[in-house]
């Protein structure tokens, strides 16, 4: 039995890997999609010894199939926003409090008690429909400041420009988390300085606006809002954790989460550092899913673990998590 305390609590690398193979064989064993999967490229329990040879299911499996390893009730459905016509992802857990311990933890981990910010979030595509794993999180932030003034916005951008102006100019630490182009919509209405603000993107252009590369994207946010960077987050629906990054695009995990880049011309093996390739996610949050998931993000690699995101492969949906179109 693995424990969320044994998940949270790893330290080196040499932990992360011995609980993932703990969890690839747990998930083997209790997860009849992956295990059907695994066993289509020839692998086992008894075969798979190290992290590069776990089989990583690609993210479109939760679009057809329900990914579970667990028989417990189902406590939470969160879907992907997708786009009109297209078939939107699944993750059903069935155990919420790893969800909020994950981001809680990797909160704390990149920026120190939640108590210490007012938490403004301007996420109206989020809000406006059901299932947001997002809207959940960003939802329990806001409740766990304790601070009067943390709230969501929907369309009420001129109350948001005031609060957001009252609270910097009184000192408060502020973080303003948006959606990409609800972002741009609040610095086209008024042109700040931030000296105490935090901006965290999370973004998506949701059909509202043409894609741009991230440094560009930056660029304006930065000169709009004032602010010297712009904070990052990247998370998805098949996924319970985050890695953030706190400017230029540099993401880092929290402990219990790894990426490996695959080779784009052969998903079963790897590129070194500095490569472009396809972007593997090890979760290890995801117990009761799964824990090893291909994405269709494009990424490299860095010497220090950190990662940055490239875009997205050609034939993959337009979809709502963190990802820039080259």
């Amino acid at each position: 039995m693995i424990h969320s305390n044994d998940i949270f609590t790893i330290a080196s690398k040499k932990e992360f890997e011995k609980i993932a193979l703990k969890v690839f064989r747990f998930q083997f064993d209790n997860n009849k999609v992956y295990q059907e999967f695994c066993m289509l490229l020839n692998k086992n329990k008894e075969n798979v010894k190290s992290l590069t040879e776990i089989p990583f299911l690609p993210i479109q499996f939760f679009k057809s199939h329900a990914v579970l390893s667990s028989s417990e009730p189902i406590q939470a459905t969160f879907t992907s926003s997708g786009t009109t016509g297209l078939q939107t992802s699944k993750h059903l857990v069935t155990d919420i409090s790893l969800y909020e311990e994950s981001y809680r933890n990797a909160f704390s981990e990149f920026y120190g008690n939640i108590e210490d910010y007012c938490v403004l979030a301007l996420l109206p595509s989020y809000l406006e429909r059901e299932g947001s794993s997002l809207i959940h999180m960003v939802d329990d932030l806001i409740q766990s400041s304790n601070h009067e003034d943390s709230g969501f916005y929907l369309n009420n951008y001129e109350e948001l420009i005031a609060k957001l102006l009252e609270l910097d100019n009184s000192g408060q630490n502020v973080i303003l988390i948006g959606v990409t182009y609800a972002l741009l919509d609040l610095i086209e209405m008024h042109k700040f300085q931030l000296k105490n603000t935090i901006i965290m993107e999370t973004g998506g252009m949701k059909g509202k606006r043409k894609e741009m590369i991230r440094e560009e994207l930056h660029e304006i946010l930065c000169q709009g809002f004032g602010v010297p960077v712009i904070h990052s987050e990247y998370g998805m629906t098949e996924l319970l954790s985050q890695a953030y990054s706190l400017g230029n695009g540099i993401f880092e995990c929290p402990n219990w989460m790894q990426i490996l880049i695959r080779d784009t011309e052969d998903a079963l093996s790897y590129v070194n550092e500095g490569k472009t390739g396809g972007i593997n996610v090890i979760d290890l949050a995801n117990i009761n899913s799964c824990s090893f998931i291909a994405t269709q993000d494009l990424g490299k690699k860095n010497p220090n673990h950190s990662f940055e995101v490239l875009g997205r492969f050609d034939n993959s949906d337009i979809r709502g998590c963190n990802l820039m179109v080259i």
